[in-house]
């Protein structure tokens, strides 16, 4: 009895190892329902504007590196939406320890930006540590692969979140219009430049 309890202990400790590690390119995404600020529930894999795949953001309203991409994420979004990939912004931030990124802030936030895609509240924090987001913004490119979504690029959004006009390396875009042309992200991994994300579970 001892020996079949322990093991089993071992594979939940191996399963939740695994899954805080989070995704990795190649990795197939699961499915996330969540509110967004229109007070609507959002779910991956029913969302109609996904129809090639979705470019998820981890973000947040106070964080100064999200706030500096802001107007850069309207445009990918209007951009790529109609082509199949649309953003999907997600807040993984626990207000209690980030004031400014309460639900009804949210609200506010996007209406005061006119945000053209979802913003939804990761309210129980799950989503992210799924997907195994560090930062605010922090992306995740997915592309359809049949029914399924497929991690396709990791990381950030471009070289210079201060000075959108002095940017030369559009790591993301880049990354959409190669699957757009058939061809993989290259690069398919940067790293993710922003504020960390705020969870009392880790005390950040």
């Amino acid at each position: 009895m001892k020996k079949i309890v322990m093991t089993g202990l071992l594979i939940l400790v191996a399963f939740f190892g695994l899954n805080a590690q989070g995704y990795e390119v190649g990795d197939e995404a699961a499915n996330f329902k969540l509110k967004n600020v229109n007070g609507e529930m959002v779910s991956l894999f029913d969302y109609k504007d996904a129809t090639k795949g979705a470019i998820v953001i981890f973000t947040c309203n106070h964080c100064p590196y999200a706030i500096a991409y802001e107007d850069r994420i309207i445009e990918l979004d209007k951009f790529f939406s109609a082509k199949g990939y649309p953003v999907i912004a997600i807040n993984p931030n626990d207000p209690e320890l980030a004031p400014e990124d309460s639900y009804e802030k949210m609200i506010t936030r996007a209406k005061e930006k006119g945000f053209t895609f979802p913003y939804l509240f990761d309210e129980t924090q799950e989503v992210y540590k799924m997907y195994g987001a560090k930062r605010t913004p922090h992306v995740y490119l997915l592309s359809r692969v049949d029914k399924d979504f497929v991690v396709s690029y990791i990381g950030t959004i471009d070289d210079n979140y201060k000075d959108a006009s002095a940017v030369k390396k559009q790591y993301l875009r880049d990354a959409v219009l190669a699957l757009l042309d058939g061809n993989k992200p290259n690069p398919n991994f940067t790293k993710a430049i922003g504020c960390t994300i705020k969870d009392k579970e880790y005390k950040k």
